[in-house]
């Protein structure tokens, strides 16, 4: 009971009036009975809240704290249950198990060593060390369980080298990162989560790196936002998208533009975390003059139906269905996403059902380093 009421007053939740406009927000109440100001007012009353699917199906995409007049992080309030539930030795269902294995075998002192680089081809240009380093987060990874849908994860990754490289960057990347630890911070493993963020920090530290770039919301949300709790560092964090836009601004970046139309997916912790909405933007609007934006945009974006790996269910799957429609209905022929978990979710929702979406989905990267008419070499 003293850590739900520890979760109640770090988030907020005692403010909450029942007022529903959270559940009127809350893309799961579309679909199925779920509602987050009761299982708040559960807390409130003291009645155990219990770590069951109340607890695991929220997608803390944090429509409901954009849309809370008093201040409620209902997000955090999940996460700091769902830590509590991991106590009691209860958790959710994972759609992809074995990439949690894979992070908790990576916080271990006797990890086996890593073949992170394998994704670096000949034209590319990195460094040991340096100013500016690149943090790839789990796209090594994501290619490799991901590639029965057809995607190659990593071209993310040569596509944002390939971008830097082209503005006269040659970024530090490392054989001895590991995974930031967001879905296990989101799902309330907070211990292998904090010996991945202290690895991750003490290894960017020995690169001389002052300035990190990000392709992954998750990751950068992580270190912005989560890292600073648990760590001491000075070095700067952007994302790619910002990087790019300050480029912009200066003149220093040319791009061949595209007639098609194009729309733009805000992911959830780039956009609601974050607040990061107009840098994607600016940029995509230098390289496709028809762009057209999404019924549900900005802050009051749709998920893509699961964060985390939890709860992968027939909900999610209605949600990104949802979000989908809204890209066919701008009349786009592509939809950018900054996200490469948004990727995945939408490709495999997509590849169930191939005759439905007339709808392209491109890694945002890959589409900048496609208009700065860089080639996609992959050996």
């Amino acid at each position: 009971m003293e850590k739900i009421t520890e979760a109640i007053n770090r988030t907020k939740a005692y403010y909450c009036v029942e007022c529903g406009k959270c559940t009127s927000a809350c893309p799961l109440s579309r679909f199925g009975d779920y509602s987050p100001d009761r299982v708040v007012e559960r807390a409130l009353i003291g009645l155990p809240v219990r770590p069951d699917l109340s607890v695991w199906s929220c997608l803390t995409c944090g429509r409901c704290k954009e849309i809370c007049t008093y201040g409620v992080d209902y997000p955090e309030f999940i996460r700091r249950v769902r830590s509590i539930a991991r106590d009691e030795r209860e958790q959710g269902i994972c759609a992809h198990g074995e990439l949690f294995s894979v992070m908790r075998l990576l916080a271990r002192p006797s990890a086996p060593p890593q073949k992170r680089l394998y994704w670096i081809s000949k034209d590319l240009k990195v460094r040991d060390k340096g100013d500016i380093l690149y943090f790839t987060g789990c796209l090594p990874y994501f290619d490799i369980v991901f590639r029965d849908l057809g995607l190659h994860t990593v071209e993310i990754a040569r596509s944002t080298v390939k971008i830097l490289n082209k503005l006269d960057v040659e970024p530090v990347v490392m054989n001895d990162e590991v995974c930031c630890g967001h879905d296990l911070f989101w799902n309330g493993d907070i211990e292998p989560f904090k010996r991945l963020g202290a690895l991750n920090i003490q290894h960017i530290k020995s690169r001389g790196a002052r300035k990190v770039i990000f392709s992954c919301p998750e990751g950068y949300r992580t270190f912005k936002l989560d890292y600073p709790e648990f760590f001491e560092f000075d070095f700067e964090l952007l994302h790619i998208s910002e990087f790019l836009a300050e480029r912009i601004e200066e003149g220093t970046v040319d791009f061949r533009t595209i007639d098609a139309p194009v729309t733009y997916h805000d992911p959830c912790r780039l956009g609601r975390h974050l607040g990061i909405y107009d840098p994607p933007r600016r940029v995509l609007s230098a390289i496709a003059p028809n762009f057209v934006e999404m019924a549900s945009n900005r802050e009051n974006s749709l998920c893509c139906g699961t964060s985390g790996w939890t709860n992968c269910d027939s909900f999610a799957e209605e949600i990104r269905g949802e979000r989908l429609k809204e890209g066919v209905e701008t009349g786009a022929q592509i939809m950018i996403t900054t996200c490469p978990k948004c990727l995945i979710h939408f490709t495999c929702h997509m590849s169930n059902r191939p005759r439905e979406y007339n709808l392209k989905i491109v890694p945002f990267e890959v589409f900048v380093a496609r208009a700065m008419g860089l080639e996609e070499t992959t050996e």
